[in-house]
């Protein structure tokens, strides 16, 4: 809202009678200290003026010159038990200026190519990286070892290595389908690549239909579709009560189980390493489905420990008996006390499948009980083997493991430790303990609300004051605070409450989940990051809210495919890397990992937004700056922006045969 007019001087007293100084006075004095004063101002501006450019000027002086800060003049009403806003824009709104829709696609025409503007821009890359992936790029990953796919772990370019241009999208992209229609439907143009149509073709995984790739929702262990086999699990443990809402599928192929488990309010992280089974987790984003490139290998998976309620396996190929047992102990850690995991494929059942599996009956007989070895190890209990799919379930604490443990000590517990770090941190062969309870009836770290409920409720993290410096009351306030932002975000990007326009969706620097709270009954997806740099590590809270995310260093690349969201959002985030790692990289990766026509809101201090605002004009991108929603007095502003529509140029005959 706008701020109180500035104050106006007032006379409180007749003046007083004039005085005439120069009638009494010598007046060469002033003139040589005027002359003096006049002469070393403009020996300095000559002095530094050629050292620099005239750019470089005070930002907040030339704010009002340089970038126009739109005010969003409006009426706000407060309503204090429900925290809403209502605002009514006015003419000159963002909405009016910046234009948030999407305009390409499937009845638009021929895609333009790499635009060129009389301002200096930063330069397109060349069409072999529309893909590019730089911590997984395929050929540096062949300098590492093999042994426990180090080599498909992520290994990020050095400073030198970073490729200052933008990403191209390939030539006739078109805006993805809207949700739920993505599900099951995407554009060859958009991801270019028909081998899991071959590969997987028996699996029912992916068909080509001319322009486009249908998902039927079938996986290697569950040909008669996802929907059936997610049915079937729900026939040997509870997913309808809202007990279980967090869920991490290992090895996802294209995420059909996690595509399938949304109508059923439970979100899955989907997972898989780029690998010979090409844009498998790019098909997954394209379908408008939450995954991340990643492996189990040497290091931990990028969690907090207790994260999810159920984690599954279905034929990912992971020895999960091989290494001590390693990849299921971290398995274990991520895990909620009393989750569970479930797994299908070899072993399971192979009585029946083992002449199909092309293995012997030993080495599959060996395999499963080396699993179940590993299991009783951790102190799981095996709930059930029905037909092809076996669950285990982790227990709500270790007491009656520390207990065993005096017997059977591997895996032994692990030292103290921070059992939530997981940026680059090394998988131990020991077992995280839980937090200790006082009754064999306690959950460790304290019992979950049912979705939705635990949306809103305080997390046990912070009820039990492990997150320094965060209680409860700050929770409900920044809970508040986020309403508050959402609806006047709303009131600048029209767009971002049209059901369908946004679908994927990446708050970079998320604190406690705020953001992606407050568009839970949106028909999107949030992935909350939380910044290994940040002060405080939340994401452990994030996830006891029923949400989902992953670390990051922002000095890095993110684990994900060129274009994968629909918007992104930034409180704050080049304030926390002033001084770590250049602005301009940070916007190339937003600009990499942004669809064309995607939209960015940036909330920063107005001199740091100056800054931002130059490299968005650098990238082609249409922005504005506008004022805080608490009015122009507030220094922090925000910036709006979308990403201009561009792609790679057609192929030539030559190019499209070699292609063939």
């Amino acid at each position: 809202m706008a701020g109180p007019s500035p104050p106006y001087y007032t006379p409180i007293s007749k003046p007083s009678p004039a005085y005439h100084p120069w009638k009494r006075t010598n007046l060469f004095p002033f003139v040589a200290v005027a002359f003096l004063c006049f002469l070393s101002y403009y020996l300095g501006v000559w002095q530094h003026g050629s050292g620099r450019s005239a750019g470089a000027a005070s930002a907040t002086a030339n704010l009002g010159a340089t970038v126009p800060c739109v005010i969003i003049a409006n009426t706000t009403t407060t309503d204090d038990s429900t925290n809403t806003i209502s605002r009514a824009s006015s003419s000159h709104s963002v909405a009016d200026s910046l234009d948030f829709s999407s305009h390409h696609a499937a009845d638009e025409g021929v895609a333009s190519t790499v635009p060129e503007e009389a301002v200096k821009t930063i330069p397109a890359c060349d069409v072999k990286y529309s893909e590019y992936t730089p911590c997984e790029d395929q050929k540096r990953s062949l300098k590492f070892p093999r042994d426990r796919l180090i080599y498909r772990e992520r290994h990020c370019p050095a400073k030198p290595e970073l490729l200052k241009c933008r990403i191209p999208a390939p030539y006739g992209y078109k805006t993805p389908f809207k949700w739920p229609t993505s599900r099951d439907l995407a554009w060859y143009a958009n991801v270019p690549h028909k081998e899991l149509t071959v590969e997987k073709a028996v699996q029912n995984w992916i068909r080509y239909e001319g322009e486009k790739f249908r998902f039927p929702g079938g996986g290697t262990m569950f040909p008669n579709g996802a929907d059936a086999y997610i049915d079937d699990i729900g026939k040997l443990i509870n997913l309808k009560d809202g007990s279980i809402r967090t869920a991490i599928d290992t090895g996802c192929g294209v995420a059909s189980w996690g595509a399938y488990l949304l109508s059923r309010n439970i979100i899955a992280m989907s997972f898989a390493p780029r690998d010979t089974h090409e844009a498998q987790v790019q098909f997954a984003l394209e379908r408008g489905v939450p995954a991340l490139i990643g492996v189990l290998a040497s290091k931990r998976l990028p969690y907090p420990s207790r994260a999810f309620d159920m984690a599954h396996c279905s034929r990912c190929l992971i020895p999960w008996g091989q290494h001590d047992g390693v990849f299921l102990i971290e398995v274990d850690r991520i895990l909620r006390p009393g989750g569970y995991w479930i797994l299908s494929g070899p072993p399971i059942r192979w009585r029946k499948y083992w002449k199909g599996w092309e293995r012997t009956r030993d080495d599959l007989n060996e395999e499963q009980t080396g699993i179940e070895n590993v299991a009783k190890s951790l102190c799981w209990k095996k709930l059930i083997e029905k037909d092809d799919i076996a669950i285990w379930q982790k227990p709500a604490n270790h007491l009656q493991c520390k207990k065993l443990k005096r017997v059977h000590t591997n895996p032994a517990f692990c030292p103290s430790q921070d059992p939530d770090k997981a940026w680059y941190t090394k998988i131990e062969t020991c077992l995280t303990p839980l937090p200790e309870v006082s009754d064999e009836d306690e959950t460790a770290g304290g019992k979950l609300e049912k979705w939705p409920k635990r949306l809103n409720a305080i997390p046990p993290r912070i009820s039990r004051g492990t997150i320094e410096g965060v209680k409860a009351e700050d929770f409900q306030q920044n809970s508040k605070l986020w309403k508050r932002r959402i609806s006047y975000y709303k009131t600048v990007n029209n767009q971002l409450g049209q059901p369908g326009r946004y679908r994927n969706l990446l708050d970079m620097n998320a604190y406690l989940g705020g953001f992606a709270a407050s568009l839970a009954d949106d028909p999107v997806w949030v992935m909350n990051m939380v910044p290994v740099e940040a002060k405080v590590n939340t994401l452990g809270v994030i996830y006891e809210r029923g949400l989902i995310g992953t670390y990051q260093s922002w000095c890095e690349a993110m684990s994900t495919y060129p274009r994968t969201y629909d918007l992104i959002h930034a409180d704050s985030v080049f304030t926390l890397y002033k001084n770590k790692c250049e602005m301009v990289d940070i916007m190339l990766e937003m600009d990499r990992i942004l669809r064309p026509e995607g939209s960015v809101i940036i909330r920063d201090d107005v001199d740091i937004l100056v800054k931002v605002k130059r490299v968005a004009d650098a990238l082609n991108w249409d922005s504005q700056i506008v004022d805080h929603e608490d009015g122009p007095l507030e220094r922090e502003k925000l910036l709006f922006a979308v990403k201009s529509y561009w792609t790679a140029p057609a192929a030539s005959a030559d190019e499209e045969d070699n292609k063939q």
